[in-house]
């Protein structure tokens, strides 16, 4: 049964050797992610997920123990996915991912056994709706730890150019996050998420499935575009 969930950006940019000297720019963002990971070491998991899109490489399962890092990014650091279990088993963890071992790093996670679960961001609604259920029975105290963005295209200077659709797009999952809405979720617009490059749509949608019947209240924490993208970050407990 899922019993709290941490919602978070997944720029590699939330890391401040990434940013570099833009660091500043997402402290709030930062502060923002370790509070709500906070809620989820207060919920006591039996097991924790973290779910971030993924291109087809790093689709699927990434067990406890796999690295990832930020060389592609101009970066020499490397993250494991909760704790170390020796040499790193499986495939390198995708940056979603790769974020979030590092916030869990950060804020020093040893709560419970971590997982990695990477979904391709055309995956269908009902599908997604579909693992987030079978994530929830994985066992008796679930926790998500959802990665994803909102739309990439909130400014000319955007990765996706200015759309104006996509304003309305991130407010509609603002509300649906912030209210632990699983049916709001639900009904984020695939097709349009797909157009404004919202890479958490997918992501957002397995958490409405986990969260099915859990009645959970929602916190929206941080709600923002900067660079153009929507970063977003909810706790549901």
């Amino acid at each position: 049964m899922l019993v709290a969930a941490a919602v978070c950006p997944c720029p590699p940019l939330l890391v401040p050797d990434v940013a570099a000297g833009a660091a500043p720019e997402l402290n709030d963002a930062r502060t923002a992610c370790t509070d709500a990971l906070g809620v989820l070491a207060a919920s006591r998991p039996d097991l924790l997920v973290v779910i971030g899109p993924a291109d087809p490489a790093g689709r699927g399962t990434h067990p406890e123990g796999a690295a990832g890092d930020f060389r592609e990014f101009g970066v020499d650091l490397e993250v494991r996915l909760g704790r170390e279990r020796g040499t790193p088993e499986g495939r390198p963890l995708p940056p979603s991912l790769a974020v979030g071992a590092w916030l869990l790093a950060r804020t020093g996670w040893a709560d419970a056994p971590v997982e990695g679960l990477g979904v391709g961001e055309p995956l269908e609604t009902a599908r997604c709706v579909e693992i987030g259920r079978e994530l929830a029975r994985r066992a008796d105290r679930v926790a998500l730890l959802v990665m994803g963005d909102g739309s990439a295209c909130r400014t000319v200077k955007a990765p996706g150019y200015l759309d104006e659709r996509a304003a309305a797009f991130d407010a509609a999952a603002a509300r649906a996050l912030g209210d632990a809405d699983p049916e709001a979720l639900t009904a984020l617009d695939e097709a349009l998420a797909y157009e404004l490059k919202a890479a958490g749509r997918a992501p957002w949608q397995v958490l409405a499935g986990a969260a099915e019947g859990a009645g959970l209240a929602g916190r929206l924490l941080y709600e923002d575009a900067p660079y153009g993208v929507g970063y977003l970050v909810a706790t549901w407990s």
